[in-house]
């Protein structure tokens, strides 16, 4: 808000003893970006300038080392490789944040050695080669933002990252990931973001998806534009109040159809395939209000309806015709129906 222009001159600040934050966010400042300002420095931000590097962490300034917490550099111009700016990193660190720059190059092993990190979020750079597992953050960890990468992480996503137990966003969209998704990613019982979309991600999706955020927190649930096959299991569709992303997958090239309650959205907040004429019929979901409207619970013979993934035209009383697309007769004569036929039917 105040514009500030120009360059920082450092090196007169390295004489305020005990200022513990500076911010400098907001502005039109250029030149390099040197984190460690002052010896007793907790909290830096640099965010939303016209930065074009950053230094390296120094050891040799020995109490900003220890003492740096959080350090934003986000939505600025640094054009740098990530070894050159976080192969020495301060050990106590808990928040890094440097989205929306130019950083390219792949992470450094350092970041396997940061035991207080909480946040880490580089998303929308440049960066490729393999992920580090985070190994050391694995009890603090709660986002991991590296997603929209233009060059992209490859690889398979490292099988330390599922057992980060306080994640809460996780989030590698936009990358050339492989491989499959695990069952370990039950694990992650806080999540409330998981987006792998846009990867080249393959295989059946596991159950335990319905374990993310213990079935309540998880509020966006993102796997669309991969190569995933097989069944969508049911469980994905108990994940209550989330929002379900799997478009552009490839669910058709399987005989069955995505599972009934996801189709009808009964518990989650949005299902982006529930339009989708072959993984959700349209006349499936009508029969399942009608089934509702006439007390279907109290049918003397309500056999498979409401099945996740029997044809509805398997359904006791529904005939369809040749092609098995469309109800052509439904029969439940003496069957104990009562109450009103839905507007759907």
């Amino acid at each position: 808000e105040n514009k500030l222009t120009g360059t920082i001159e450092y090196r007169p600040l390295y004489n305020l003893r005990v200022l513990s934050s500076f911010d400098v966010s907001g502005n039109q400042l250029s030149g390099e970006v040197e984190a460690l300002v002052a010896p007793s420095v907790k909290y830096a931000n640099f965010s939303s300038n016209d930065f074009t590097s950053m230094s390296r962490f120094e050891k040799y300034k020995v109490r900003s080392f220890q003492t740096l917490r959080c350090c934003d550099v986000s939505n600025n111009a640094i054009h740098q490789n990530a070894t050159d700016i976080l192969e020495i990193i301060p050990p106590n660190i808990e928040e890094f944040v440097a989205s929306n720059n130019q950083i390219s190059g792949s992470l450094p092993d350092s970041l396997d050695n940061l035991p207080m990190l909480r946040q880490f979020n580089m998303a929308s750079n440049s960066l490729s080669g393999d992920l580090p597992g985070f190994i050391a953050s694995f009890a603090t960890l709660q986002e991991l933002d590296l997603s929209n990468q233009t060059k992209g992480f490859k690889g398979p996503i490292p099988e330390n990252l599922w057992r980060h137990l306080s994640l809460k966003i996780l989030n590698l969209a936009g990358s050339m990931l492989t491989g499959t998704v695990p069952s370990l990613v039950g694990n992650l019982a806080v999540l409330e973001v998981l987006d792998l979309s846009s990867n080249l991600l393959k295989g059946s999706l596991p159950s335990e998806l319905g374990l993310l955020g213990g079935g309540a927190s998880l509020k966006r649930l993102g796997l669309s534009n991969n190569a995933f096959t097989g069944v969508i299991p049911v469980q994905v569709g108990q994940l209550r109040g989330a929002s379900i992303l799997l478009k552009d997958n490839r669910f058709h090239n399987t005989s069955t159809t995505a599972p009934l309650s996801l189709c009808l959205e009964r518990e989650v907040k949005e299902f982006d395939l529930a339009d989708d004429t072959t993984l959700c019929p349209p006349e499936r979901n009508a029969l399942s209000d009608f089934y509702d409207s006439t007390n279907g619970a109290e049918w003397t013979n309500g056999s498979l309806w409401l099945d996740e993934y029997v044809s509805h035209c398997d359904w006791k009383g529904v005939t369809c015709d040749d092609d098995m697309n469309h109800v052509a007769k439904l029969n439940l004569t003496n069957n104990g129906l009562s109450g009103r036929l839905s507007e759907s039917i």
